[in-house]
């Protein structure tokens, strides 16, 4: 290999492994002056690995070392990558971690089960990779989660509690009006239609009409998440979530029409998909 290649390549690697060792340090300082976490906990592992492979081939890379030394950095580097592993497997055995990326890649879902006391944490994330705890889930859990983007910026988070019964958080990551808060419900006043599903939304609540039936629910039974979203809840179990589509404009005038689309998805842990509906009428 060409030396000023080596050199260069030695130096790129040197600069990454600097990189990660910043970051790593980043990271400590603002864990303990500010709570903030990885947004997935097998990333402090992985970092403090790639960290030492990227220093370990920029010695080979620029030092001219004898094959004594470079076995003996090599088993050192094999052991701290050891030792990482088995930390991270450690971790894994007390924290699951639920990670999603939107399909537009600008938002990452992060919640934290602690697998011993069966408690998830939804965390808010910050450049993608950092976050911090923002509110716990209601329920205990137990099982898989489900996550599906309704939205770019609107993830449903479909979960068992310990007995059996279902229940959705909702991740919302921007608003439809501009900037303020408002209620989802009243936003979506009037009949809505697509597939084979209707919405109504009225002073008494909502109804879904669907194949199978007839869901009524009176606004005691609406709970919202942020400004995106709402759970339709019956006997304190989710049943559907309704999410205003990123087309969706919020009225500032109550009497003027909804604009946009809105989209419901129930709350299950079979596969089942998210239905687009449009405004057909008040």
């Amino acid at each position: 290999m060409n030396k000023n290649i080596k050199n260069i390549g030695g130096w790129i690697l040197f600069l990454l492994a600097i990189g990660c060792f910043l970051l790593q340090m980043s990271f400590l300082f603002l864990h303990a002056k500010f709570q903030v976490e990885y947004t997935d906990n097998r990333l402090f592992f992985l970092i403090n690995i790639l960290s030492a492979i990227f220093l370990w081939l920029a010695i080979l890379l620029l030092l001219q070392i004898g094959k004594k030394q470079q076995l003996f950095s090599g088993a050192l580097i094999v052991l701290f990558i050891l030792a990482n592993v088995i930390l991270l497997t450690m971790d894994q055995t007390k924290t699951h971690n639920v990670v999603s990326l939107s399909p537009d890649l600008k938002h990452v879902l992060s919640i934290k089960e602690n697998k011993e006391t069966k408690q998830a944490t939804f965390y808010r994330t910050y450049y993608h990779i950092l976050s911090r705890p923002k509110e716990s889930l209601p329920y205990k859990t137990t099982g898989d989660f489900k996550v599906k983007w309704l939205a770019n910026d609107v993830a449903a988070v479909t979960y068992q509690a310990d007995d059996k019964s279902i229940h959705q958080y909702i991740g919302t990551y921007g608003d439809r009006g501009s900037g303020g808060y408002y209620y989802v419900g009243p936003s979506i006043y009037g009949q809505w239609s697509g597939g084979d599903i209707e919405v109504i939304s009225d002073q008494s609540g909502i109804k879904v009409i669907h194949p199978e039936g007839l869901d009524t629910f009176n606004w005691n039974q609406v709970v919202q998440f942020g400004t995106l979203a709402i759970v339709l809840i019956n006997n304190d179990e989710a049943i559907w979530t309704i999410a205003l589509s990123e087309n969706f404009k919020v009225q500032s005038e109550a009497l003027e029409p909804p604009l946009g689309d809105i989209i419901i998805y129930k709350a299950t842990m079979e596969k089942s998909r998210h239905v687009t509906l449009k405004y057909v009428g008040s």
